[in-house]
């Protein structure tokens, strides 16, 4: 994920804007094509949400008003991460989280935790201090759990699903090699679900992780992690499939019998970060292409009974993450720079 400093001093209130009249005004909304994502996740009863840049969020009406209008579901994309809300050691920041929340509340979205345990976006307090020692296992264990109880703990009620462990699998297919796992040992993670189930018994915890669509090695693995927790009674709710894909590379074919191969075990789903990068220039071949991708992706979550939310990693190109990780590539979202909807958003519309 991208890397954003959040020096909010003030964030501005999000402005509420009119929603579209609810689905029982609209029952199955007939054979016709909806008008926008919102009345889509009605539809397919799946929630359609996106990542939210805090700072466009506050200032930028154009953003907010799209997103409000679109989005039954919202992911803070940075502002929830640890380095985030404890920059300091014991100097919390809640100003940036706080205003996804708000914002959430006062336009009928659920919101997407993200995410409590992960090996980047730590703050550099902590990394520091387990590097040179001062920091042992003992405390840092409890420096964990302080943190999943104080988080969880502040939304309590207003969280429906948690990121509670994300990328635990390396793309080899073996436990990612952290702070956590090499000091803690790989029952932090099933501590890690436990303390967050403390903290909110009523939200939804879940493993999240990127190219598990196709991945063999990190399909299986995780597999056998959800296994194991659910063998021990470790309270895991759900999967993430984060949704990165670029239009160079085949479409993962088999998603849907992935996907099922983790439903079957009792877990719900979600597509969590999902965009489709391109290798720049646009033309307009490729944004067919990624039209088509994203569309199969939304399809195999409506297709999946278990599957209940299908969310964009930003829904415009003028906030994209893409372009400052992947070098030539970009216009990976459904909204171009100018917030005009891209053939994918249209193909979106479409799926039944």
């Amino acid at each position: 994920m991208k890397r954003v400093l959040l020096g909010l001093a003030t964030i501005a209130l999000a402005v509420a804007v009119p929603l579209p009249a609810i689905a029982a005004q609209h029952p199955g909304h007939g054979g016709r094509t909806p008008d926008n994502l919102r009345e889509l996740s009605q539809k397919t009863k799946v929630f359609i949400g996106s990542a939210v840049d805090v700072t466009a969020l506050a200032d930028e009406s154009d953003y907010r008003r799209t997103l409000n209008r679109e989005f039954t579901h919202i992911t803070a994309e940075n502002a929830m991460k640890w380095e985030s809300v404890e920059p300091e050691r014991g100097r919390f920041t809640w100003e940036g989280a706080d205003a996804v929340v708000r914002n959430a509340m006062r336009n009928d979205q659920k919101v997407r935790g993200h995410t409590l345990v992960w090996h980047n976006q730590i703050p550099a307090w902590l990394t520091a201090g387990v590097a040179d020692g001062s920091i042992d296992a003992a405390e840092l264990r409890g420096i964990l759990r302080d943190h999943i109880f104080k988080e969880v703990g502040r939304y309590r009620g207003k969280i429906r699903a948690w990121d509670v462990v994300n990328e635990v699998v390396d793309d080899e297919g073996n436990m990612r090699q952290t702070i956590w796992l090499e000091k803690l040992g790989p029952g932090y993670i099933a501590d890690a679900f436990r303390w967050a189930h403390q903290a909110d018994p009523h939200a939804k915890l879940y493993i999240n992780d990127y190219n598990i669509e196709w991945n063999a090695a990190k399909i299986a693995t995780t597999l056998n992690i959800v296994k194991d927790l659910k063998a021990k009674r470790v309270p895991i709710h759900g999967v993430g499939f984060q949704g990165h894909l670029g239009i160079q590379y085949d479409y993962p074919a088999d998603f849907p019998s992935v996907m099922k191969q983790f439903t079957d075990l009792g877990l719900e789903a979600a597509i969590t970060e999902a965009d489709v990068r391109m290798v720049l220039p646009v033309t307009p071949e490729k944004l067919a292409t990624q039209a088509d991708y994203y569309k199969r992706m939304l399809t195999t979550c409506a297709d999946n009974r278990r599957c209940v939310e299908f969310t964009v990693w930003g829904y415009t190109d003028r906030h994209s993450w893409v372009p400052g990780w992947f070098t030539g590539e970009g216009a990976a979202c459904v909204f171009d720079e100018n917030l005009a909807p891209k053939p994918a958003y249209n193909a979106l519309l479409t799926v039944r």
